[in-house]
């Protein structure tokens, strides 16, 4: 998936990538890499600190989420979250950053609990996921909390990939965790 983010928007050296060109590297079917994407995205400690960028990829999460809840078959996403886009050098940052940790992922995704990411497993990880969109412009305010919710967002897409169960169920805890560190942080 780093790869493909790395290939996003031809290998200019330098310039803009948008979102619409990371989406269209992953493949615009699918809606684990359409939740992955804005989860790796606000994760990222360069870029998902951004001011804005969580409240964005909240945008984007929602419309996915509900699109996923009502089990579309095909989904939309308006132009202005498309064009959206981050610099080159800083998205080739993150993704140095990220490629570590990312191997490391890879040796423990395999399917399992499959009963999490097929069916109603479905319905809940897609109101999981707008319970955190929801969340994630006060997380703006609250440090760190958008990294975690990055991090959800991360795990509930990567576990619809690999049909991964038990990952699903790690981003639900994730989730909670992260909700009552902004109800802390806000209150």
């Amino acid at each position: 998936m780093l790869d493909r983010f790395k290939r996003a928007g031809g290998d200019e050296g330098a310039g803009l990538v948008s979102l619409g060109d990371l989406l269209d590297e992953v493949g615009r079917r699918s809606f684990a890499p359409l939740l992955l994407v804005p989860g790796i995205i606000t994760l990222m400690p360069v870029v998902g600190d951004i001011p804005g960028v969580p409240t964005l990829m909240a945008l984007l999460v929602l419309l996915v989420a509900v699109q996923l809840l009502f089990r579309a078959h095909h989904f939309w996403i308006p132009g202005f979250l498309l064009n959206r886009s981050v610099s080159r050098q800083k998205l080739d940052k993150a993704i140095g950053w990220s490629r570590r940790p990312a191997r490391w992922v890879d040796k423990w995704l395999k399917p399992r609990l499959t009963f999490l990411t097929h069916g109603a497993g479905i319905v809940a990880v897609a109101l999981a996921c707008i319970l955190i969109a929801l969340a994630m412009p006060p997380m703006e305010v609250v440090p760190f909390t958008a990294n975690g919710a990055g991090f959800a967002l991360t795990l509930f897409g990567l576990s619809l990939m690999a049909h991964d169960g038990l990952l699903a169920a790690v981003a639900f805890a994730v989730t909670l965790a992260t909700l009552v560190f902004v109800y802390l942080g806000l209150f």
